[in-house]
């Protein structure tokens, strides 16, 4: 087992990494509070809590004082599933020891949230916060060029090699992603016909109740489709979860920029209602978010990072069953704008 050894009255600064492919996880240490500091490399308002959230691959950083005299303390790690898909609970185990204790000492435990801890997930994020100081702004794009909706979920094809004659596949706005045989950055920068289609919707072409009865018939389109921006424009992308089979806390990546999380909530997302409560002043600066079970969550985002960039589910196997599309962002002006050359030496595959 890991064992971390602590002197008393000091401060050690964690960095926690959730390693895992599949699974959002709590983190406690027992005894000890934790301090949160910063989340996916940005600041944040300091927070104190017992336990920390994380889905794959998003880290935090947090202030652990350790006041306890002496001692053995559990470090532990459980996972978080708040609906019928099935999950190993197996509790990780790693122990956090006092200088100076004797190894008669008996352990000391903690408790952790349940499984289906839904509360736990939604107070963590809630309480969030960007720093939005002088030397760390929050610089929240206020005015929105492109308002995308883009429904995530899990959906059933017919498979004709397949021994029940079908298999589960995933997809955004139905679409399941078609991974080419050609890099898409390659396609655009050497404008190679073929290989992708910068037709992907803003919205779902079939537009329903994405929380409620469920249509049924349960197929996907198919297709390598990108979103095409201009450069250094605006986007708000509300991810909203359907209940296709089963509802499910996806925990959702960009690649190539950071975004603000403006606002959450369970059930559909209504345009009317919900963009008034949105954050705007001080929401959190990261680049994965979790979407809550039958919920959504509306990022923003500037896109002034040319080139080609995938965005998808952190669920290693919601991501292999085609949960991503990707966003083509535009050169701007000149080099410092544009998309930079391939080296020289980039290796082919």
């Amino acid at each position: 087992a890991y064992n971390l050894h602590v002197e008393n009255g000091k401060t050690y600064l964690l960095r926690v990494i959730n390693a895992a492919l599949n699974d959002e996880l709590f983190f406690k240490i027992a005894g000890h509070d934790l301090t949160v500091v910063e989340v996916d490399a940005s600041y944040t308002k300091p927070f104190k809590t017992d336990t920390l959230f994380l889905g794959p691959g998003q880290t935090t950083t947090a202030l652990l004082t350790t006041d306890r005299g002496i001692g053995k303390y559990v470090i532990a790690i459980s996972p978080f599933m708040d609906t019928v898909v099935s999950v190993d609970t197996f509790t990780g185990t790693g122990y956090l020891i006092y200088n100076n204790t004797l190894p008669s000492i008996p352990t000391t435990m903690t408790t952790m949230p349940p499984v289906n801890a839904t509360w736990k997930t939604l107070v963590f994020a809630e309480s969030l916060r960007s720093l939005n100081s002088k030397q760390y702004p929050a610089n929240v794009p206020l005015t929105v060029d492109h308002s995308l909706l883009f429904t995530i979920g899990v959906g059933i094809d017919p498979c004709a090699t397949c021994s029940n004659g079908s298999r589960a596949v995933a997809a955004i706005n139905n679409i399941t992603f078609d991974m080419p045989t050609i890099a898409i950055l390659e396609a655009h920068y050497y404008g190679i016909k073929g290989v992708f289609t910068d037709d992907f919707p803003g919205k779902p072409l079939m537009p329903y109740d994405y929380t409620g009865v469920q249509p049924t018939n349960l197929q996907t389109m198919h297709g390598t489709r990108v979103y095409r921006l201009a450069y250094n424009s605006t986007v708000e992308l509300v991810i909203q979860g359907n209940s296709m089979l089963a509802p499910e806390s996806h925990p959702t990546h960009l690649h190539g920029f950071n975004f603000f999380a403006v606002g959450r909530g369970l059930g559909n997302f209504n345009p009317a209602k919900d963009p008034k409560k949105y954050n705007l002043v001080d929401p959190v600066e990261r680049n994965t978010i979790s979407v809550p079970t039958a919920g959504w969550t509306a990022i923003r985002f500037r896109a002034d990072n040319p080139g080609v960039w995938f965005f998808h589910c952190h669920l290693e196997v919601h991501t292999t069953w085609g949960l991503e599309m990707a966003f083509l962002v535009e050169n701007g002006k000149g080099p410092e704008e544009s998309v930079v050359p391939p080296p020289r030496d980039l290796p082919q595959c």
